[in-house]
């Protein structure tokens, strides 16, 4: 990533904790709990590879292609399962990754690796339309998140998050044994990472 090397680790360590927090939940809660659990994980921890610094870790010239492979596939199988949010995080990564290449081939990679600075890639317009989304999904995630003072009678609690499988709070269901166990993990923290994804791929399209 270009730009300053302090916020390309701020930006790792951000994106790192919220892929191993999404890759702990790929084993709990129902199917669809799951699939999304490994979409999130890998949208996390690929970003955190793509904000290394260039200043300081310097990518092979493959590593885009590589990106653009991965995330490419996983955006076909975010629209195969009918994902719209996973969809345009994949074709946002697609996106940066092509970037990456286009700036390479100014002939300022060798500078790039030594200040930290290169000319900017991608397409102004759709780089404005993908902040654009980005900015909105986080306010309107963010306030979510925000405690509304009051539960109405018979609604979900504020932050609940609804998946294919029914809302991520749905109450606890007694096992076999007798003792409550939760199928899912706990709502605030899975809004609270996606805010988080959200604020970082928002700073690494603003470095485009």
């Amino acid at each position: 990533m270009h730009g300053p090397p302090w916020v390309g680790w701020l930006l790792v360590v951000l994106c790192a904790a919220t892929g191993a927090y999404c890759l702990s939940r790929v084993g709990a809660g129902g199917a669809a709990q799951r699939r999304e659990a490994r979409g999130e994980a890998l949208m996390g921890l690929g970003m955190a590879v793509m904000a290394l610094p260039m200043s300081v870790v310097v990518q092979p010239s493959w590593s885009p292609w590589v990106f653009a492979a991965v995330f490419g596939a996983a955006g076909l199988w975010a629209l195969a399962h009918r994902h719209p949010h996973h969809l345009v995080g994949c074709a946002a990564m697609v996106y940066m990754a092509l970037a990456m290449t286009a700036a390479a081939g100014t002939g300022s990679a060798g500078h790039a690796a030594h200040t930290g600075h290169a000319a900017p890639g991608g397409v102004p317009v759709l780089t404005g339309l993908l902040l654009a989304y980005y900015a909105v999904f986080v306010i309107a995630a963010g306030l979510r998140l925000a405690p509304a003072g009051a539960v109405a009678a018979g609604g979900p609690p504020a932050g609940a998050v609804a998946t294919a499988d029914g809302p991520a709070d749905a109450p606890d269901v007694a096992g076999p044994s007798g003792r409550a166990r939760r199928g899912s993990a706990r709502p605030e923290l899975i809004g609270a990472c996606r805010v988080a994804m959200g604020i970082g791929m928002f700073a690494m399209l603003l470095t485009l």
